[in-house]
């Protein structure tokens, strides 16, 4: 019989973006199930955990959900080494939005590991209206850098869950609990306080 957390792994994934994207706001739809049409603008970096069971094993996620202001961009290698996966959001209605998630990318590509698994999600997918970058145009950027492609909506829960569970079925060497990234010791800590800016 196999012993208690044989198949339980875990998996440090980072999310990347510009400020207002919606990355606070998807990490708290995937892990509590909730949205605020008011979400203040995370500070460094805030970190949170998931677990989600993919055929006979069971994924812990560890989430570091990075700040999208300029000033903290030199923090982000920080948040994103030994990470097994990164999500880089954009705001499919702010195209220059997508202009930086571009940049993320290329940053990983010349920074990360060469196993990183990489999304592209386009959020706030329920204002079609305001739409700004055509779902024909990220997924072909994704297709020519081996991301893949969803867009996404923290307000109606629109493909999150889903997001997150391909992340998990693509990831290629699940190691064992507690071998894969940094240890507890090692992490950054991140910062508590908020500030006031909307839709981080």
């Amino acid at each position: 019989m196999a012993t208690v957390g044989t198949n339980q792994r875990q998996a440090k994934l980072v999310l990347l973006g510009d400020m207002g994207a919606g990355k606070s706001s998807l990490v708290l739809r995937f892990t509590k199930g909730q949205f605020f049409d008011y979400q203040e603008s995370t500070i460094g970096a805030a970190f949170l955990t998931q677990t989600l069971a993919v055929n006979d094993t069971t994924i812990k996620f560890e989430i570091w959900d990075t700040a999208g202001q300029e000033r903290y961009h030199s923090l982000a290698p920080m948040y994103y080494r030994g990470a097994a996966a990164a999500i880089i959001v954009y705001d499919i209605t702010n195209p220059d939005s997508f202009t930086r998630a571009k940049k993320w990318v290329q940053e990983l590509q010349s920074q990360g590991s060469s196993n990183l698994v990489m999304a592209l999600a386009g959020n706030k997918a329920d204002l079609e209206a305001k739409r700004s970058t055509k779902p024909e145009e990220a997924q072909a950027y994704a297709e020519e850098n081996g991301l893949f492609f969803m867009e996404t909506s923290a307000k109606t829960a629109q493909n999150v869950n889903e997001l997150f569970y391909e992340i998990a079925k693509r990831l290629p060497k699940l190691q064992p609990a507690g071998q894969q990234g940094i240890s507890l010791s090692e992490r950054p800590a991140p910062a508590a306080a908020k500030s006031s800016m909307c839709c981080a």
